[in-house]
């Protein structure tokens, strides 16, 4: 039985959208149990016998600080469910909640892996070979070094593993040309840290690639940092938005585009299913001793839904242990973290 804890409060909606996301994941699921966290009074009317209420006095806003929601907000729903998760209680957590609030409780609460420096978000997105690629990070970590994107380099590929059955998934350096004269020092660095692991065969690095290639399906993962993931991601999801809005007016517009619009509406509807982002919702904090999956906070039934099935994937088929022995199999090529200069005449500072 798959055990998953649910921040019920979290994102913008709520318990009108995580209750019922959790009914239909319950109806889908017979071997799944909920651990629904959260108000009792809230989720007094949710009755289904492989659902239990988990009671949490405080909620963590979209708004509230990292400080707040680790000092102040102790028993808010989104720490009581990565609680469970560390308990052994449940086998992954899942929250619509404020990202900075839930990578700092979770990373807090859960410790990060041996052999991981920072925790990482990914995500799948659709591809034109009717597949998805996995990218990351989408944003836990604005300043990364070349060992960081390594990591999330085997990270990316222990998720690709276990979800998809591919043993040895096609990895990517984000970039700007794929030639590896091009980029940064930084991402030459990480560059040459990929070839190292490829050469001994702990890595399939295929080089690397550019923005449009995560869209081309010629590689299962792209690992870019933080802010360039978060950027790449918002702009993937406003130009989805964007062309469902085009279509809606283009439609309506008068007789003859609506009959255009019937004559194609089998081949749009696939479109816009493929490119619903919704089907894509539900990211992993990757990296920690539990599994955390983050929903966006403006998600509805279908893309909470969705977050619950990426949760119980991964549970299901053992994430965490696939990327404990990846890391464990990449040590050897990662190097050494240099020690800093010591400053022993430094003063104190206020309050230390």
């Amino acid at each position: 039985m798959t055990i998953l804890a649910v921040d019920c409060m979290g994102g913008d909606h709520g318990v009108s959208v995580t209750l019922p996301a959790c009914r239909r994941f319950l109806t889908r699921h017979a071997d799944a149990r909920l651990l629904l966290v959260g108000d009792p009074r809230l989720l007094s009317g949710f009755d289904h016998e492989r659902a239990q209420v988990v009671a949490a006095s405080q909620v963590v806003t979209m708004d509230d600080t990292v400080e707040i929601a680790l000092r102040k907000k102790k028993d808010s729903s989104l720490r009581v469910a990565i609680e469970q998760v560390k308990q052994g209680t449940a086998g992954a957590a899942v929250s619509a909640g404020n990202t900075g609030a839930l990578m700092a409780v979770a990373r807090y609460l859960l410790k990060t892996l041996d052999g991981i420096e920072r925790p990482a978000i990914a995500t799948q997105l659709p591809n034109s070979k009717g597949g998805a690629t996995t990218v990351l990070d989408l944003g836990a970590n604005v300043d990364c070094s070349a060992r960081h994107l390594l990591q999330f380099a085997v990270m990316g590929s222990a998720m690709v593993a276990a979800l998809t059955g591919n043993a040895h998934p096609r990895v990517g350096l984000l970039n700007v040309g794929a030639e590896a004269i091009k980029g940064s020092a930084l991402i030459k660095e990480a560059g040459e840290l990929m070839q190292r692991a490829a050469a001994a065969g702990s890595l399939n690095f295929a080089g690397n690639v550019e923005g449009d290639d995560i869209f081309k399906g010629d590689v299962d993962i792209v690992v870019c940092d933080g802010f360039v993931g978060n950027v790449a991601l918002k702009t993937i999801e406003g130009l989805a938005t964007m062309i469902g809005s085009f279509l809606k007016q283009e439609f309506s517009r008068n007789l003859r585009t609506r009959i255009s619009g019937a004559l194609a509406y089998p081949v749009l509807a696939a479109l816009k299913q493929r490119t619903d982002h919704r089907r894509y919702n539900g990211a992993a904090l990757l990296g920690l001793r539990g599994l955390v999956f983050k929903s966006h906070g403006s998600a509805d039934v279908t893309a909470f839904e969705h977050a619950l099935n990426n949760a119980y994937d991964a549970t299901d088929n053992q994430l965490l242990t696939r990327v404990q022995e990846r890391i464990a199999d990449m040590a050897c090529h990662v190097p050494e973290q240099p020690t800093p200069p010591s400053a022993p005449h430094a003063a104190a500072s206020p309050g230390s």
